[in-house]
């Protein structure tokens, strides 16, 4: 990796860790600056404008997301074995990301939902993008295949158990959550299949 590369990488992942922790409004340039070793004006070097850094910094960040949930899961089996694996993925990602102080896009949805411009936009489209792509696995769980409806329904489910999870295992100290989540979503499964 060239050297500009690599700074860049720097730059988004200290901008990605500081907006997790406290939000996209309340990172600073000189904050992320000083955490990568340069100066404001050197981050310009990188990126034109604040915006485009955190839009960067954003789509980063669902990459990232979907490098390490969905992408592991593709060898396996459309319908419920994928989506045991992508729900255990992201119950991993939930935990790996908590402990690195939260995770960016969980962050981002709360901080970003009543707030109009091109970061919420990002959001918006990237996460349409993840549910269709878990759309079509829910739908694959039952010949004939689910509706659109029934299908929205079990993912704004599954999202639910990962929520819960983070909750009861980061703000509750449950270490019970992963089972009480898996147990959740294997009982949905169930009832999806069985129409």
């Amino acid at each position: 990796m060239r050297k500009g590369d690599a700074t860049k990488a720097r730059i988004l992942d200290e901008t990605a860790r500081q907006a997790a922790v406290k939000g996209f409004g309340a990172v600073s340039l000189n904050d992320v600056a000083e955490a990568v070793g340069l100066s404001k004006s050197g981050l310009f070097k990188h990126f034109e404008s604040k915006e485009v850094m955190e839009l960067a910094t954003l789509d980063q960040g669902f990459d990232r997301f979907v490098e390490f949930v969905w992408t592991p899961t593709q060898a396996l089996p459309p319908g419920r074995p994928r989506l045991e694996k992508i729900f255990d993925r992201w119950l991993d990602w939930s935990e790996v990301e908590n402990a690195a102080g939260g995770c960016l896009i969980v962050a981002a949805s709360v901080e970003l939902d009543d707030q109009p411009g091109p970061l919420r936009d990002l959001l918006i489209r990237r996460t349409k993008q993840w549910r269709k792509a878990l759309a079509r696995e829910v739908k694959a769980l039952r010949d004939p295949q689910l509706s659109d409806e029934e299908a929205a329904v079990v993912i704004f489910q599954m999202k639910s158990y990962v929520l819960g999870h983070a909750d009861g295992k980061r703000l509750m100290g449950d270490s019970t959550a992963r089972k009480a989540a898996r147990a959740a979503f294997a009982a949905l499964l169930d009832r999806a299949a069985a129409g």
